[in-house]
């Protein structure tokens, strides 16, 4: 991720805490043997937090192991201990991940993902990166889910997040971990599968999955890719925008096309380059869902699209939780405080 200007120096302020729970193996023997991450180790966690809520998020990185991923005799998939994937993750905690903290103890496991280099050469063969993740990426996840529910969670409703491969992990899991657990799938207060498509052939396909249709239903699915006004115009080649895909506008919460204009956003979480800190602030990113391609589409003023020989000309990838990052916020208490009311 691009996304470090302040990430690192916040994070040391920010005193982690790190603890365990049962596992099979070890983290250094599971990168090299391709078992399962040992989740009973603290360092198989970036954070298991301390109780303090009645609601969870489960929350799974976006693609960390990006530049090195591409070196010459790269592996696939990332070592636990990839520097880079360690420092992405930890930076995505800041701009993405802390969305949730104000309402939910924060969980969010380390795995081994998929390289960039790696998942893209998947996409172009099959139109999808599910063969990526369904192996190596999936069992770790799987692992430290079983870890979360038996350990940690304890009976209390949660909510799995995540960004651009960790949300097509929490589209993985939605269709098949909690198909085989609909005793935890049941106390799901919402997915929030964002920067990665959600399908009307996903939905038809897996009938117990539910796409939101307003801000505070429950049990359903959020989702939303963010692009500027180019890439809809050129319809040009999203890997994270798939044919048939849903966006729900993250302003005004619907479906349709209704345009929400930047007066409804309740604050972007953008970088401040010379304080060297993220900061609310205001960049006039408004929100349009276009049906036909999927997406959301915005005027925001900011000229930083993530790389376009894989997100198109001008997309705003990276900025899909912090364009919006109070509203999202805001839209997190209202779905946990509609559960509690259910």
């Amino acid at each position: 991720m691009k996304k470090m200007i302040s990430a690192l120096a916040m994070i040391a302020a920010m005193g982690f805490s790190l603890t365990g729970c049962s596992g099979t193996s070890s983290g250094a023997d599971s990168a090299s043997k391709g078992k399962a991450t040992d989740y009973s180790r603290k360092e198989s966690w970036l954070q298991i937090p301390e109780i303090t809520k009645d609601v969870d998020t489960f929350y799974i990185y976006a693609t960390s192991y990006y530049e090195s991923s591409f070196e010459e005799g790269a592996p696939d998939y990332a070592t636990l201990d990839n520097p880079e994937m360690l420092e992405g993750a930890q930076g995505e905690y800041v701009t993405n991940t802390s969305v949730y903290e104000e309402s939910t103890n924060v969980f969010v496991p380390y795995y081994r993902q998929a390289g960039m280099r790696y998942a893209g050469e998947i996409r172009k063969k099959t139109g999808n990166i599910d063969a990526a993740i369904s192996g190596i990426p999936y069992d770790d996840i799987r692992a430290a889910l079983d870890c979360y529910f038996e350990k940690h969670n304890n009976g209390r409703p949660f909510i799995i997040a995540g960004h651009s491969q960790g949300s097509s992990m929490v589209k993985y899991v939605l269709k098949n971990y909690f198909k085989e657990h609909p005793e935890y799938y049941k106390r799901m207060v919402a997915a929030y599968v964002i920067g990665f498509s959600v399908t009307k052939d996903d939905l038809e396909k897996y009938p117990h999955l539910k796409f939101a249709t307003g801000e505070s239903d429950t049990g359903v699915i959020v989702s939303w890719n963010t692009e500027g006004p180019k890439n809809v115009e050129e319809n040009a080649r999203n890997a994270v925008v798939l044919p048939g895909a849903i966006s729900i506008n993250p302003l005004n919460w619907k479906l349709d096309e209704t345009y929400a204009p930047a007066s409804e956003n309740l604050g972007s979480f953008m970088p401040n380059e010379e304080l060297f800190r993220y900061e609310i602030t205001d960049i006039g990113a408004d929100a349009q869902v276009v049906l036909k391609r999927g997406v959301i589409v915005t005027n925001a003023k900011y000229d930083h699209p993530a790389a376009a020989d894989f997100f198109g000309p001008q997309s705003f990838h990276e900025d899909d939780y912090t364009f919006y990052y109070n509203n999202l916020k805001a839209n997190v208490a209202k779905r946990v405080a509609a559960y509690r009311k259910k």
